[in-house]
């Protein structure tokens, strides 16, 4: 059954290659890519096969069982195109393919002077030989620096003017996992690819560890009334556990005062903000956003933009100091 569905994609990637993409490519005159561009229709057909999954599985569970009504369909809207824009555009992997000749690059000039670049295998030798238990490790140990990033994103002032564009939905679904400002985007595309390559992730692995987190993030995203019992709450990160980071007052502030901080960072595994002191494991469902959002008294009623490109634009206004609606 497995083999039938690879060769099944392997046959729609060849097919979309030579029908659609290599004609433009030597049309263009861009035939030295022609590699290049059979690996990113590979990722472009599983971006597209993501966004129809993600439709097909959580929009009825959105339909069937709301954590919230929603009130703004255009924000929603909004995120879809966010999606589009970060699933078929496979950024992040264009990124760890760029870089991977370079790692390979500062690799042979420490070999040169005598030095042994880390990868996990040099801790665990046979690791790649054993796929399942590899990918797991994998997984785990990104997991743990994209905790930390995430922490920075809520600890810095410029950080989290781009950042809070994410927490700015107040009818969070399933598509905005990818309401992101681009260049936090890249930011943490290149954060996270320098960590995989350090750590020896191969690229054929690293495919599937995005592909992976992306559609457990939607998950996570998804505006359901779900959780995974006292257990399996501790264990990977559920709607309801993450709809708390998101939560106004509780996610994003530290101590209910509207400094920088929060809970339930943790991307994927919970037992990071278990470790770390950073989990709220309070079962409700609360209402999404930031303080300063709401009207006077409780905040100063602030705009984060309508638009694709308003809410790009104000990001790097907040970044910059720049929004006088600051409070």
């Amino acid at each position: 059954m497995i083999q039938t569905i690879v060769d099944l994609f392997g046959q729609a990637q060849g097919w979309l290659f030579q029908t659609v993409i290599e004609p433009v490519i030597y049309l263009t005159g861009l035939g030295e890519f022609t590699e290049q561009a059979f690996e990113g229709t590979e990722w472009l057909l599983i971006g597209a096969c993501e966004i129809v999954l993600l439709f097909i599985v959580l929009r009825p569970l959105e339909a069937l069982m709301p954590a919230q009504p929603i009130t703004d369909p255009r924000a929603r809207w909004i995120d879809f195109i966010y999606t589009v824009v970060h699933r078929l555009g496979a950024f992040a992997v264009v990124v760890f393919f760029v870089l991977d000749p370079l790692m390979d690059h500062l690799a042979a000039l420490l070999h040169l002077e005598g030095m042994q670049p880390f990868n996990l295998d040099a801790l665990w030798p046979g690791l790649t030989d054993l796929p399942l238990a590899s990918f797991l490790v994998y997984l785990v140990v990104l997991d743990f620096f994209d905790y930390w990033y995430h922490r920075a994103e809520h600890q810095f002032s410029w950080w989290w003017g781009l950042h809070s564009l994410h927490h700015s939905q107040q009818n969070m679904n399933l598509w905005s996992d990818n309401r992101n400002h681009l260049l936090d985007d890249f930011l943490r595309d290149i954060y996270m690819a320098i960590i995989a390559l350090g750590i020896g992730v191969p690229p054929a692995q690293y495919v599937l560890l995005v592909a992976a987190s992306r559609i457990l993030q939607s998950l996570q995203h998804a505006n359901v009334r779900l959780h995974f019992g006292v257990v399996g709450e501790r264990l990977l990160v559920s709607p309801r556990y993450h709809r708390l980071h998101h939560a106004i007052g509780v996610g994003h502030e530290s101590g209910g005062r509207g400094t920088l901080g929060g809970h339930n960072f943790a991307v994927l595994f919970p037992v990071w903000d278990i470790l770390f002191r950073t989990s709220d494991f309070r079962r409700t469902f609360e209402p999404t956003g930031i303080r300063d959002q709401l009207p006077p008294p409780d905040g100063i009623g602030r705009q984060y933009g309508r638009g694709f490109w308003a809410q790009q634009w104000l990001g790097l206004k907040r970044m910059a100091g720049a929004d006088r609606t600051v409070g």
